[in-house]
This record gives structure tokens, C-alpha cells and sequence, in this order.
């Protein structure tokens, strides 16, 4: 392998050597100049020999300088690993030493001694600080109040201030000082207090004319006890009572307890409504001028450009008073509340009265508690937060006993006609009672403030309520259409009691209790929609419905529950929408339901009423000719009697006549018309293709079928003005085939002349049918009709 190296080494070597030559030798001439190349060739030796030389000797130094390197690298390695060793072997020894732990042991615990000496320290000059305030406080009273509420301010921060501290709970020190402050401010009050209580006696208070002004003695010990509470009244989170006007009220709660807190016959739960409640609002009614015209113009001064200058608790005397007398009240309710919850119609009544107290509180005498956005909360509140469970059961129960007694009463499916006037809406007495039941359980939750409260009222008894209500309507629509039905009679069965329910305006009468009831509850329902309660209760329930976080309007009301049973613009950005949508559109549904129903019930009774008439009438008798002509002239004057009709008729307009009579009472007269409209209009297509364009008719058939059908409009006038245009076809039909053969004095078309011309051509035809004023009728229509004629019968000749 070696030899191969150095073999080709030599090869390249003699190339390139024989490659220098040729490129020295090219010529003869050149061999002259080969001394000269020959010292070129050895100077290049020798200077690339020195170059090796010189490159030996640094490699020899730089071989020798690395083994130097790595001597001191090896050297400073043993080092450090004699160190780690020794380092090792200093923290095994420290380990197994506890001198340390006790050195620092000791020092903590010379630090815990100077930190308790420094503590105790500031204990003791904190305490010297408190016992400063308070005796400095107390240096200024009576006489000087504001001057004493300095060291009582400061006194009061600084038991703020501790208690705001961290890891406090639990201090002496923070109880103490708060201890010190509530004590100063009690001997403070007690004092001042005291002063205006001499004056009041001296005034022989509360027994004052209401019409006397209180004097300089009395208004300066007032302002004074006022002055005192300032800032308590300034920085207090809530609203308080006013010190002097507590201090004037006592003499009032003391009575209260008298009356209403004792073994009396007032103090008896049942005496709450009756006695306590319009006691209190009796006593406010009586000072109510007093304390205005007597304190209005100092407290509106002593508030005058503070953070409570709007506060009508501090600002009216009056409110001010109903606050220093409310809490006794609350006492009293607080513990008639543990009572009632005991006896569901007790608790019924008790937070209605309260609730009215309440409201009266509000409105009465502009009480809103301190909070003018949102209002004073009330008595009935706290209560209600407390025990509304037992009181929404309490009320659901009533209402639902309530439905159930209505619904079972003997009158309850029937009509009532004394409802409304005539041209109204009959509902049945049930529907109207169910609504004053509906009315009433409003008034109850009305005047509750709490939201989620109030849903679960309207959706959990009212809504469920007409829900019930519905499905019993719904019940009776389709317990009628299954014994009407030949489906519904052959799947259900049906007794004979319930065929005879349904016979003579028996079906009609059915029909419009779920007509006139869904009516009534539609409208009253709409009506409900736009008072000011509902419509509170909607915006309210948009706007939680699109601010909600969760799915949930209320923790127990999810969002679909609500949308379901209130309606679907629940969330909705739009102005539409009500709390009784859903309501609303369900019972429509049924009245729509009920007047198609309806309108079929008299297309059946018609349909069989005049069975005879379409089915066994002879129209092709032949009368006395010679007083076609009058007939003919009457009957266009409609001067008719009842006996000139044919008799097969009789019995279908006695059924026209009572159909009418019956709906006219029950139904509205909007509704009347509609109905009876469709109804018309299936009778007159009942008519019109079972006699007038069936039957074959005389001239005297003819004319009487004509005189028949006047008669039978001029019914329905009697009763729809102007609603036999429904009939006008049926009308005009008749015209057209009672024309007479001959024309009488009156003059006028034949009947051989209408035909001529009719049957010419469409054109003609209209003409004809214009010039009789005919304007139901089309030409083809018209030739039909004259084809019913026997006159115009192929075997008969004119």
C-alpha cells in the first residue's frame, strides 16, 4: 500500500519536473541559460529548506509549551479536588453540630424580648392615647358637643384603623379600644340626651299644641344632640336615626309597646291589621305638621353642603321620625312573622297588610328609607326573604283550591249573558271568575320588590292557572269534535246524553263557551299587558334576560322556562313582545279553533235543515198565470209575508231564525258577522247547486223559488244589516230564472228575449246581465240558470 503511495508520489514528481523542463527547454537557445537555472533551482532549496527548518523548530516549541499547559491544568485540578474534599468534609463536621441552631436560637430569642418590650411600649401609649381621647371628650359636654366629637373622631378612627389590620382577630387590644369608643359615645348620647329629655319634660311633651312652635331652648339642646351626631351621620354606610328625634320619639315607643307589646287584646296577632299598623300611620298623620313646620328649616340648614344633602331621611322631619319609630315596628313584625308562618292564611293576610303598610309608607309620606334610586325596602322584605316559600305555597294553594271550586261550580260552563253589553263577547261565568281570581292574586305580589319573587308568582300560580284553563277549553273542543265526528264516535264511543247535548243550539251553545271564554281571556290579558305593573315586570325581565351570564334568568327560573311560558321575544333586542305572549297566541288558537268549529256547526244544521227543501221541493208546477206579474213586481220590492214561502222552507228559517237569535246574544257583533258570513256563504253554495242549477223550474216554480230566497234574506237583515249580500249571488240567480213569459204593464225583458240574447255570445250576454243589474253573475252562470227553465227545454216549444 505504501509502495503504490510512494510510487505514485514519484510519478507526480516526474511530471512535474519533466513539465518545468519543457517549460524551460522549449529551444536550443535555452541550454545556454542553464548555469543560470541551475542556481535558480538550488537559491528555491535552499530557502524552502530554511523555511522547513524554521517550521520544525516552532512546532518543537509549541509541543513543548502544551506539555507545560497541561502540567499546571493537572495541577490545578488536584487542587480544587482537594478542596471539594475539604469543603465536604467541613460541612459533614457542621452537620453534626448543634452550635449553630443555638446561636441563633439565642439571638431570636433576645430579639422576641426587644420586640415584646417595644410592643408593650406601644400598648402603653396606645392606651394612654384612648384614655386622652375619652377624658377629653367627656371635658367638653354638655356644653360644648362639636368640641367633644375632636377626641371622639379620633378615637373612632383609631378603633377603625386597628380593626382594618391584619392578623387582628382575636387582639384584646382591638376589642378594647372599640369597647372604650362604643361606651364614650353611649355616655356622650347619655348625656346630651339627657338635657333634651329635661327640656321635653319641662314642655310637658308630647302633650303640645300641634300648632305651637317650639322655643330657642328646645331647638338649641335639639341642634346640640344633632351637632353630636354629625359624623356618624356623615361617614355611616347606611342611613341612621337622628339622635334628638329618637330622643322625642321614645315617649311614642314606649306606648307602642304598651298597646302592641303587651298582654292587651291590641297585641293580639289577629289586632295587627286592625289596630297596631293604622295606629303607627295615625301617629305619623298627627306630628307630621309639627316636626315639619318646626325642624324642616334647621335640618335642611345643619345638611347644607354635606354628602346627605339629598337624603330625605336626614332632610324631612317626618322621614326622620318614621326612622326613629320603625325599629320597634320591625320588632313587632319580626316576631308576628315566627307566628305566622304557622297558619297559612294568617301569613296570607299578615304580608298583605304589611306590604300595604309599606307601599302607604312610600306614597303617603315619600318615605324611600335613605335610598332615593332604589327605595325603601319596607317591613315585609326581610320577611319575605325569610319565609317566601311558605307563603308562595300558602298562596298557590289557595288560588288552585280556588280554580278547583270554580270549575266545579254548577254555573261555571254556563254563558253570562250580564257579563257585557249587547254586541260583546259573551264569556262564561267560569272565564270571568277565573280572571277576578287572577286579578286578585296580582294584587297580592304587586307590591313586591324582589324580582325573582314576582316571576315565580306570575309563571308558578297565574300562568299555571290559565295553562289549566286552557287545556280544559281544549278538553271541550276536541271532546266535541270526537262526538261529532264519524272517526270520533267510532274510535271514543258516544252516549246518547251526549247527542242530546248537542242538539237544537246545544252545539252552538258549547262552541261559544270556548269562544266567548278564550275571548274574554285574550282580551283581558292585553289589557293587562299594558299596565304599568306588567309592563315594569317585562322591562325588567329584558333586561336580565340580556345581560344574563348563564342560562339562568333567576337560580330557579332557567332562561328557556321563561321564554317558554312568557314569550319568545324574552331576550329579544326589539320593542316587541309581552308577558302573555305565549298565553295570548294559545288561547287565539282555541277561539280560532272554536269559530271554525262553530262556522261548521251551522253549515250542518243548515245543511240539514234544508234537506227537504233541496231534496223534495216540485218546481215545475203550474200556476195561475195571470198573477205571475204581481208576484214578480213584489217580490223586487220585497213586500212578503211568511205564508206566501214554501212550506218545505218553514222549518229551515224557524233554525235560521233560532241560530241567530242565539249567536246574536253570545257573540260580539264583529264576530257575528263573520261567522255568519262563512256560514251564508255555504249555505247560498248549498243553494245554488242543489236547487238553482239542479232542479228544473216553471214559471211559477221559478218565481217562487225567488220569492223563497227574499224571504230568506230578508231574515238575515233583520238580524246583519246589509248581511244578505252574502247571498247576492243566490240572489240575483233567482232574478234571472223567475223572468216572466210575457211581459207585463211594467214592461221590462222576457224570458225568451234574455235567452236569445244571453245565449248569442259572451259579449251580449253582459250586456244583459248589465242592463238587469245583475253583477254576481258571469255568462256562463247566466246560461246555466236559464237552462233550468222548462220553458227553454229542448221538447217544449215558445
Amino acid at each position: 500500500m505504501s509502495s503504490s503511495v510512494q510510487s505514485a508520489r514519484g510519478t507526480s514528481l516526474d511530471i512535474r519536473v519533466e513539465d518545468f523542463l519543457d517549460d524551460k527547454l522549449q529551444s536550443a537557445a535555452d541550454l545556454e541559460d542553464l548555469q543560470s537555472l541551475l542556481v535558480s533551482v538550488e537559491l528555491q532549496r535552499n530557502q524552502l529548506q530554511s523555511q522547513l527548518d524554521n517550521a520544525v523548530q516552532e512546532l518543537e516549541l509549541a509541543r513543548r509549551d502544551a506539555f507545560e499547559r497541561q502540567d499546571v491544568i493537572a495541577e490545578r485540578i488536584q487542587e480544587f479536588q482537594e478542596l471539594e474534599e475539604d469543603i465536604a468534609k467541613r460541612q459533614q463536621v457542621a452537620a453534626n453540630t448543634d452550635a449553630p441552631d443555638q446561636a441563633i436560637a439565642r439571638y431570636k430569642e433576645y430579639v422576641d424580648k426587644i420586640k415584646n418590650v417595644d410592643l408593650a411600649h406601644n400598648y402603653l401609649v396606645l392606651l394612654q392615647d384612648v384614655e386622652k381621647h375619652r377624658s377629653e371628650a367627656r371635658s367638653h359636654l354638655p356644653k360644648s358637643p362639636q368640641n367633644a366629637l375632636e377626641p371622639y373622631t379620633k378615637l373612632r378612627q383609631l378603633a377603625t384603623t386597628l380593626r382594618g389590620l391584619p392578623a387582628q382577630e382575636g387582639l384584646h387590644l382591638v376589642d378594647h379600644v372599640e369597647n372604650v369608643t362604643e361606651s364614650l359615645w353611649n355616655e356622650m348620647k347619655s348625656i346630651m340626651s339627657t338635657e333634651l329629655e329635661a327640656i321635653l319634660k319641662q314642655r310637658k311633651w308630647p302633650q303640645v299644641d300641634l300648632e305651637s312652635q317650639m322655643d330657642d331652648e328646645w331647638i338649641s339642646s335639639f341642634e346640640k344632640l344633632l351637632d353630636l351626631q354629625l359624623p356618624d351621620i356623615l361617614y355611616s354606610p347606611g342611613p341612621v336615626a337622628l339622635l334628638p328625634v329618637d330622643v322625642m320619639a321614645n315617649i311614642f315607643v314606649t306606648e307602642f309597646r304598651y298597646h302592641f307589646m303587651s298582654d292587651k287584646q291590641t297585641s293580639a296577632p289577629k289586632a295587627f291589621g286592625t289596630h297596631c299598623l293604622p295606629w303607627f300611620i295615625s301617629l305619623i298623620e298627627k306630628w307630621e305638621n309639627f316636626f315639619r313646620n318646626n325642624l324642616g328649616h334647621l335640618l335642611a340648614s345643619k345638611f347644607h353642603d354635606t354628602p346627605v344633602a339629598d337624603n330625605m331621611a336626614y332632610l324631612d322631619p317626618v322621614c326622620a321620625l318614621i326612622t326613629s319609630m320603625l325599629p320597634v315596628l320591625r320588632e313587632k313584625t319580626m316576631g308576628l312573622a315566627q307566628e305566622a308562618v304557622k297558619s297559612p292564611p294568617f301569613l296570607s293576610g299578615f304580608l298583605s297588610q304589611l306590604m300595604a303598610f309599606d307601599e302607604d309608607m312610600r306614597i303617603r309620606f315619600r318615605y324611600d328609607g335613605g335610598d332615593a334610586e332604589n327605595g325603601w325596602l319596607g317591613l315585609s322584605t326581610p320577611i319575605l326573604d325569610e319565609h317566601f316559600e311558605t307563603w308562595f305555597q300558602a298562596e298557590k294553594d289557595f288560588a288552585l283550591e280556588r280554580f278547583q271550586t270554580i270549575m266545579a261550580s254548577q254555573d261555571s260552563r254556563n254563558i253570562d249573558y250580564d257579563h257585557a253589553g249587547k254586541g260583546k263577547m259573551k264569556p262564561t261565568f267560569a272565564a270571568v271568575q277565573i280572571t277576578h281570581l287572577l286579578r286578585s292574586i296580582t294584587g297580592q305580589y304587586t307590591r313586591v320588590r324582589n324580582f325573582k319573587q314576582k316571576i315565580r308568582f306570575l309563571i308558578g300560580i297565574q300562568l299555571e292557572i290559565l295553562d289549566s284553563f286552557h287545556d280544559r277549553l281544549r278538553g271541550s273542543l276536541e271532546a266535541y269534535q270526537s262526538i261529532t265526528s264519524t272517526l270520533g264516535r267510532t274510535l271514543h264511543g258516544v252516549t246518547k246524553e251526549e247527542i242530546a247535548a248537542l242538539e237544537g243550539t246545544g252545539a252552538l251553545e258549547t262552541l261559544c263557551k270556548v269562544v266567548g271564554s278564550s275571548d274574554h281571556i285574550v282580551h283581558t290579558l292585553k289589557e293587562w299587558s299594558s299596565e304599568e305593573f306588567f309592563i315594569s315586570l317585562w322591562d325588567e325581565l329584558q333586561t336580565r334576560a340580556s345581560k344574563r351570564q348563564s342560562n339562568n334568568i333567576t337560580s330557579s327560573l332557567s332562561y328557556d322556562d321563561v321564554k317558554c311560558r312568557t314569550s319568545s321575544a324574552v331576550g329579544q333586542e326589539s320593542d316587541s313582545g309581552a308577558l302573555f305572549d305565549e298565553t295570548v297566541m294559545a288561547y287565539s288558537q282555541r277561539r280560532k279553533a272554536g269559530l271554525d268549529l262553530l262556522v261548521g256547526a251551522l253549515v250542518e244544521s243548515h245543511s240539514k235543515a234544508f234537506r227537504p227543501y233541496t231534496h223534495h221541493v216540485q218546481w215545475t208546477t203550474v200556476g195561475d198565470i195571470s198573477i205571475l206579474g204581481v208576484l214578480y213586481s213584489s217580490l223586487l220590492t220585497y213586500a212578503l209575508d211568511m205564508e206566501s214561502v214554501t212550506p218545505e222552507l218553514d222549518e229551515p228559517l224557524r233554525i235560521l231564525r233560532r241560530n241567530l237569535d242565539f249567536l246574536n246574544r253570545a257573540l260580539s257583533t264583529a264576530t257575528f258577522r263573520r261567522v255568519w258570513r262563512d256560514a251564508l256563504s255555504k249555505l247560498q253554495d248549498l243553494l245554488w247547486h242543489d236547487v238553482l242549477v239542479r232542479q228544473t223550474f216553471t214559471t211559477y216554480g221559478a218565481t217562487q223559488f225567488f220569492r223563497d230566497v227574499a224571504v230568506l234574506r230578508a231574515l238575515v237583515d233583520r238580524y246583519i244589516p246589509s248581511g244578505s249580500s252574502t247571498l247576492d249571488s243566490l240572489h240575483e240567480g233567482g232574478r234571472l230564472l223567475s223572468l216572466p213569459v210575457e211581459t207585463g204593464d211594467e214592461g221590462g225583458l222576457t224570458l225568451k228575449v234574455a235567452s236569445d240574447r244571453v245565449f248569442t255570445d259572451n259579449d251580449e250576454a253582459r250586456r244583459v246581465l248589465e242592463e238587469m243589474g245583475l253583477a254576481a253573475i258571469s255568462p256562463p252562470n247566466a246560461r246555466t240558470i236559464l237552462q233550468r227553465r222548462v220553458e227553454n227545454s229542448e221538447t217544449v216549444g215558445w
